[in-house]
């Protein structure tokens, strides 16, 4: 995120449903990332939630490969890989619910702090008071939408990103069956 910056605070933000209405009306789910696209349907589904972009995160490590191809990457090489982040944008409700989805996507990157982060993105805000974003990027990379990383690197972040996204996946499932803040 080229203006990722530290969370902001909750704001009142009455056209909340209108905003979403009009997210959600433009959005076609055949033009999201296959292997998050039941997660984004997911998140979708809460009324104090919903996303406003995101990317599984691709490896480029050939010449002329596509830039969103899903491969993994292949075993052993030297070349450097480019690496375009994973993330995911979401405006939340002023709500209970909201500020409880909120606490939990915030503890995300204690999975992996050098590479996990959880912010704002300033454009986002802009346009859509109470958005944040969780990436996966290394830290020093963090206000950026790519970076170039050496193999060993690439494998790293490459486990993380796969973690990153089954860790948001319980994140849904707690939110979906309910879960409260006093739980």
């Amino acid at each position: 995120m080229e203006t990722f910056s530290p969370p902001r605070k909750f704001m009142e933000h009455p056209d909340y449903p209108m905003y979403r209405e009009e997210v959600m009306s433009a959005l076609d789910y055949n033009d999201i990332d296959p292997p998050i696209r039941e997660l984004i349907r997911g998140f979708n589904s809460l009324p104090h939630c919903f996303t406003l972009q995101c990317c599984f995160g691709h490896f480029i490590h050939r010449p002329g490969q596509d830039i969103h191809n899903l491969d993994r990457l292949p075993s052993g090489t030297d070349s450097r890989i480019q690496y375009r982040i994973a993330y995911m944008a979401f405006c939340l409700e002023n709500s209970l619910y909201g500020r409880v989805l909120y606490e939990s996507l915030k503890r995300v990157p204690q999975l992996d702090p050098p590479y996990i982060q959880f912010g704002s993105a300033d454009w986002f805000w802009n346009q859509w008071p109470n958005s944040w974003v969780l990436q996966v990027e290394p830290h020093r990379e963090r206000e950026k939408d790519q970076t170039v990383v050496g193999y060993e690197e690439a494998l790293h972040i490459e486990k993380v990103r796969d973690l990153f996204f089954v860790r948001v996946g319980e994140v849904l499932a707690r939110q979906k069956i309910g879960w409260r803040p006093d739980q």
